[in-house]
């Protein structure tokens, strides 16, 4: 398994995020287009962005029911993005629809990963709020099994399930994992953290860094900072 940094372009306009990649000299990073830049931009701006040399993980979440993720999928199969999204809740049905909306006439298609559980949800919240009794490790074993099953690639996970969902699902089943922040820097919004280092070593195939790299001082010498750390 390829082992990548993604970063968040979590802007909230096309100028912002080509100031930000203007930056990016003698790199192309692997990038991730989420629901702002999507909502504000619209499909344009993966073009672009694809044109500029980049891989494209298109964060969308896609969540309803199979038929409309499968019609959402297959206009998403246009755009030339190397992973796409959608929650693991919405059932192995909805997944399967999704798989089979994605694959082209010739067979291929982006990466397709199903979301376990977000890392800003505490277990304490997914008891009292979303009235799961599991605890949060069994959950997303259980949720990544499902994607397993409808025969997704992989799913995105926190970097502290990233070894359960490898238990469950085998080597090859890819883990993408956000809530990455350095040892020296805040967590923000984010409940369960690592560092890029302990990712690897716990089991991430993919880190998706956003602030840590997009906030700091000097963004190329953050990224080049999580390579190191993630990848060696």
């Amino acid at each position: 398994m390829n082992h990548d940094v993604i970063i968040a372009l979590d802007f909230p306009s096309a100028q912002e995020v080509y100031r930000f990649l203007d930056q990016f000299q003698e790199e192309k990073p692997f990038v991730k287009i989420g629901m702002e830049l999507f909502y504000a931009e619209g499909p344009d701006i993966v073009r672009q962005i694809k044109a500029r040399g980049h891989k494209i993980f298109l964060d969308l979440k896609l969540h309803d029911i199979p038929n409309t993720v499968k019609s959402a999928m297959r206009v998403l199969s246009r755009l030339d993005v190397d992973m796409v999204n959608l929650h693991a809740a919405g059932t192995i049905d909805m997944m399967r629809a999704a798989l089979e909306g994605l694959t082209r006439e010739d067979g291929s298609r982006p990466l397709l990963l199903a979301v376990t559980q977000l890392t800003s949800t505490s277990e304490e919240r997914m008891r009292k709020e979303l009235l799961i009794s599991s605890s949060m490790p069994d959950t997303v074993k259980h949720y990544a099994h499902n994607a397993f099953v409808a025969g997704l690639d992989g799913v995105v996970c926190s970097p502290l399930e990233a070894a359960l969902v490898k238990e469950a699902c085998g080597p090859q089943f890819a883990t993408v994992t956000p809530g990455i922040r350095f040892a020296d820097s805040a967590a923000d919004d984010q409940r369960r953290v690592m560092t890029p280092e302990k990712a690897r070593q716990g089991g991430s195939d993919y880190i998706v860094v956003g602030r840590p790299i997009t906030k700091a001082p000097d963004p190329v010498a953050a990224y080049r900072r999580c390579v190191k750390e993630f990848v060696g």
